[in-house]
Order: C-alpha cells, then sequence, then structure tokens
C-alpha cells in the first residue's frame, strides 16, 4: 500500500518529464527540417556543436564572459552562431569591419533589443525607452528629450558647475581620508550619483560621509544591476518563463517598487512646489508633463534609467584607471608629474578646462578603458525580420546579436579611430607596457 502510494505520488512528475521529452523531440526534429530547407537557401554563421536542451552553455564557462566568446571567435571566425538553452539563438560579432557592417547596413532591422524577464517586472520593458520599438511615439518623444535636455551642447553646459561641484565634493572627502583605508569604488559611486543628482533634480541621494540618504537609493540601484545581469533559466526555456524559477523577476519587482517610491516622493515634492524654478531636468520633465507631451509616469521611468545608466559606467571607468595607475608607478609618476606641470599649486579650483591641458592623463584614460571595456558586450539586439546579413552570413529572424567591443575596438568614424589609436602610442611609449586584464 505504502509502496502504490509512493509510485503514484511520482506519476505526475514522469508524466511531466515525458510531455517535455516529446514537445522538445518535436522541437528539435522542426527545427533541424526548417534548417536544413534554410540552408539551401542562405548561409548561417559558423559556431561550436550544440548538446540537447542546453546547446552551447558548457562551451561558455569562464570568470569573463567576453573573454570566453573572444577565445570562441578566434576558432569560428568573427561572426558566429551559438544555441543557448531550447529555443535562444544568439550571434556573436566580434570584428570592426562585421559590426560596422551591421550598424550602417541593417541598423533599422537590429533596432529592437531582447528583454530579459526580469526586466518585465512591473511592466517596465513596456514603458522603458531601452526596449520600446523606434516606431513607438513614446519612444521617440524619450529619445527628444534626452537629445535636447541632456546630452545637447547647452544641457551639457548647464550641468557643469553642478558637475565640477560635486567632483570637488569626491575630492575633498578623499583628501579628509587621507592616511586611512578607503573603498575608492564605493566613494566614486556615491559620488557619481551625487553629479547625476544634482544635475538632475538638484539634490543629493549619497552622503559622501559614508550614510546612505533618500531611502538608499544607490544601494537598491546596485542590486538591480546585479540581479538583471545574472543568467537566468527563464530566458534560456520561455517555457519556464511563467514559474520564474529562480526568483529573479519577483526580486527585481520588489527593488523597482522601492527605488520608483524614492523617485516618485521627489518628483511630488517638487510638483507641490512648482513656484520655486531649479532650472533642472526635472522641472524641464515637469514642463513637458504640464503641456501633455509625456506622462507623469514617463518621468520616473526616465530619471531611473539616466541613473542606472550613468552610475555604474562612470564608476567602473574610474576605479579600473585607479587600478592600472597604482600598478604601473612609472605611470603614475608621469601623470603626477603632468598635473603639477599643468596645474601648480591650484588645487581648489580645477575645472573641466583643465582636464583638457593634460593629455598624458587623458590617454591613460582611454588605454585603461580600451583593457576594460565599462560594457564589453554592449546592449543586445534583436534581429526582428529576415534579411539581415552580416560578414556574408544571414542572422535568423529572432535571433539575440551581439557585439563584443574587446574584439570590436575601433568602431566608429575614421577621425574617432585615429584619435584613439593616437591616445594609445602616447599612453604606451616603449618604456611602459600595460600588464593585460579584462
Amino acid at each position: 500500500m505504502e509502496r502504490s502510494s509512493e509510485l503514484s505520488s511520482w506519476l505526475p512528475w514522469a508524466a511531466a518529464a515525458l510531455a517535455v521529452s516529446l514537445l522538445y523531440l518535436l522541437a528539435v526534429g522542426w527545427r533541424r527540417r526548417s534548417t536544413a530547407a534554410a540552408g539551401c537557401r542562405r548561409r548561417l554563421p559558423p559556431g561550436p556543436p550544440s548538446l540537447p536542451l542546453i546547446g552551447n552553455l558548457l562551451s561558455l564557462r569562464g570568470v569573463f564572459f567576453h573573454h570566453t566568446l573572444a577565445s570562441l571567435a578566434r576558432r569560428h571566425g568573427p561572426v558566429m552562431m551559438l544555441k543557448l538553452g531550447l529555443t535562444t539563438t544568439v550571434v556573436v560579432v566580434s570584428s570592426r569591419d562585421a559590426a560596422s557592417e551591421a550598424f550602417t547596413k541593417h541598423d533599422r532591422r537590429l533596432a529592437a533589443r531582447p528583454v530579459p524577464d526580469a526586466l518585465r517586472a512591473v511592466g517596465f520593458s513596456d514603458r522603458s525607452m531601452i526596449f520600446l520599438v523606434s516606431s513607438d511615439e513614446r519612444w521617440k518623444a524619450m529619445r527628444f528629450i534626452h537629445a535636447t535636455h541632456v546630452l545637447s551642447p547647452g544641457g551639457l553646459a548647464a550641468a557643469r558647475a553642478v558637475r565640477e561641484r560635486k567632483v570637488r565634493d569626491i575630492v575633498d572627502y578623499l583628501r579628509r581620508r587621507a592616511g586611512t583605508e578607503v573603498d575608492v569604488g564605493h566613494t566614486v559611486y556615491g559620488g557619481m550619483l551625487n553629479v547625476l543628482s544634482g544635475a538632475f533634480f538638484s539634490a543629493d541621494v549619497f552622503d559622501m560621509g559614508g550614510e546612505p540618504v533618500r531611502g538608499g537609493l544607490p544601494e537598491l540601484l546596485h542590486e538591480i544591476v546585479e540581479v538583471v545581469t545574472k543568467p537566468n533559466v527563464s530566458d534560456l526555456v520561455p517555457l519556464l518563463r511563467r514559474l520564474d524559477l529562480q526568483g529573479m523577476r519577483r526580486a527585481t519587482a520588489r527593488r523597482f517598487e522601492r527605488v520608483f517610491h524614492i523617485l516618485d516622493g521627489i518628483i511630488d515634492r517638487r510638483s507641490a512646489d512648482d513656484k520655486v524654478k531649479h532650472g533642472d531636468y526635472l522641472d524641464s520633465l515637469l514642463g513637458l508633463v504640464s503641456t501633455g507631451k509625456i506622462s507623469r509616469d514617463t518621468v520616473t521611468i526616465m530619471l531611473f534609467e539616466v541613473f542606472a545608466a550613468g552610475s555604474d559606467m562612470m564608476t567602473v571607468s574610474v576605479v579600473w584607471a585607479m587600478a592600472e595607475l597604482l600598478r604601473n608607478p612609472a605611470a603614475m609618476a608621469k601623470v603626477r608629474a603632468e598635473m603639477e606641470h599643468v596645474l601648480g599649486g591650484k588645487e581648489e579650483d580645477i575645472d573641466e578646462d583643465d582636464a583638457a591641458r593634460l593629455p598624458y592623463l587623458e590617454a591613460a584614460w582611454r588605454e585603461s578603458m580600451r583593457l576594460h571595456p565599462v560594457g564589453p558586450l554592449l546592449l543586445p539586439h534583436l534581429a526582428a525580420e529576415d534579411g539581415v546579413v552580416i560578414g556574408g552570413y544571414a542572422v535568423p529572424r529572432g535571433s539575440t546579436v551581439l557585439f563584443n567591443a574587446c574584439r570590436t575596438v575601433g568602431i566608429g568614424n575614421t577621425a574617432a579611430r585615429v584619435r584613439v589609436a593616437a591616445a594609445q602610442r602616447a599612453c604606451r611609449p616603449r618604456s611602459w607596457t600595460w600588464p593585460r586584464g579584462s
């Protein structure tokens, strides 16, 4: 009786396993037939052989994902195809020429982006400029706002005083801590958040003394980035997406709700005190809300996106540059000598114009970014339709397209490549070679 009960409890699991196996065999058979038929008409990218169920996941083991992809590209070519899980196809572009071809000839077809399941939480992907299609009116409005109020020469000039003041706060904090142990990454991360918050809504979100303000916004942003960048079985096996087996969508939803609550509080206080104008980004957004050009919800999303995108990128760049200079005392000495020669005893009033007169420091910065790109794989693209051909290979519709910046250094116009190359030559004289890094 006991054995019969035990057997009956396993029957549903056995039936489920059998159903999944049959579905997999049918999917594989259909895919092989369709691939064979398509192969007669188009040439698919090469790649390592894949295994049932998991595809090429075992080929991607390694400390640094972009290094693993670069190693595979050396064996399979600058345009290769990987299978991840049951249905996910990834095309990896690892050469400058192939990347330039993709961006110049197929920019419209590759404009869409795959949505990680974790970012579907609270409907974020349906409201984010990152994932909206370029034909969407909301995307066009948000892009115009970023171009005119954030990235335009006028917008950058308007925020210059804030940037210089917040950078001085970081320097003053480090000067006060001279002779003691300092977490440079933590300090720079908080300082960069204050640069952004000062420019966007004229308030600090991080206390340079170490205590977070505004309800822990820096910590929440960092946690969201950590969760979203982890591998998620829901992205590899869409059939399991609704189950959220790893709980990443739920974890992201909790953090989104807390972040949006903090940002909504800042926006509501500004709206209630509309008599005082700060002349910042938030004032511009609220002005657009009052004229009906964007919704109130869009303001929260846009503030979140500029924070999440800007803070980590700047922090990683600064920390790697500092680490490389500390590992190269001769280079550090040259940087300090240049600063002493150009700036002299000027300490309190250093501004952005002074930074433009430090070519060796700029070269060291560029070399550090070449060795340690902030986003080595850039943001993934999605081949939303047929007709994408890169390097002579057809990219299947629905594929995720990755660009490995570690193998495509120099994407852009000729003048930009010449400037980068000149900076690298200035930064790496014969007597000094940077050690290899990630």
